[in-house]
């Protein structure tokens, strides 16, 4: 069995663009489940059900819930406690990364570390998992964390600093972009809308509603 772990930045993309039908069509041919914390069920279904603005995307997903699309990890047997446990060390560590002016700056959310946090405990049960999740931040750590220092300091518009040199706590996990998650939509035919730019125009649509995606990756996308 496989696992799609959701951030928060994913499913509003999804919801802001009118996709998130399409993950009910993506699970069908998907060998496995797709699971959201309750870091990120707060973010995207008990907070935004509040706020009249997002609370049509907030009933969506929701239903997505209750009707076994997206899944907690309980239904995996991952102890919330064990997950909140390791979800707390991870953004303890994350938020002392970065300082500017000498003040720590917190560089990481609670329901992004929750994904990151769970990804572990699965990986440690060998359960095959990957994140799908859109913001930049998260990913260089991971990833290119040599670019970390750079990012902050164009975000914060001052000389960050980085503290910390030890980035291997977050060097083991795998990530998806909702952008890649519209592009696997697209090739299985899923998406209903048919014609050459079809699928220029889910890219786009992705990127310019919070995925960390460059033109040049979307050409690349658009050329396989």
């Amino acid at each position: 069995m496989k696992v799609l772990i959701f951030d928060s930045g994913p499913l509003i993309n999804l919801s802001m663009n009118g996709l998130l039908d399409t993950l009910r069509l993506l699970k069908k041919s998907f060998d496995g489940k797709f699971i959201i914390p309750p870091a990120v069920k707060y973010e995207v279904v008990d907070r935004p059900l509040g706020v009249l603005r997002f609370e049509l995307g907030a009933l969506i997903v929701q239903s997505l819930i209750e009707q076994g699309v997206l899944e907690m990890p309980s239904s995996l047997g991952i102890d919330e406690e064990e997950l909140k446990k390791d979800t707390n060390e991870l953004m303890d560590l994350a938020n002392h990364y970065v300082q500017v002016k000498e003040r720590w700056v917190p560089i990481v959310s609670e329901a992004e570390m929750s994904c990151l946090a769970l990804s572990s405990i699965l990986s440690k049960k060998g359960v095959e998992n990957i994140i799908a999740i859109d913001e930049r931040t998260t990913r260089i750590l991971s990833e290119n964390p040599e670019n970390l220092e750079k990012l902050m300091s164009d975000r914060m518009h001052e000389r960050a600093k980085i503290v910390a040199q030890d980035f291997a706590p977050f060097s083991h996990y795998r990530f998806i972009r909702s952008s890649e998650l519209v592009y696997v939509a697209y090739k299985k035919g899923i998406i209903s809308l048919k014609g050459k730019k079809v699928l220029e125009a889910l890219l786009y649509a992705t990127k310019y509603k919070g995925a960390a995606i460059s033109f040049e990756e979307i050409e690349q996308l658009k050329k396989l």
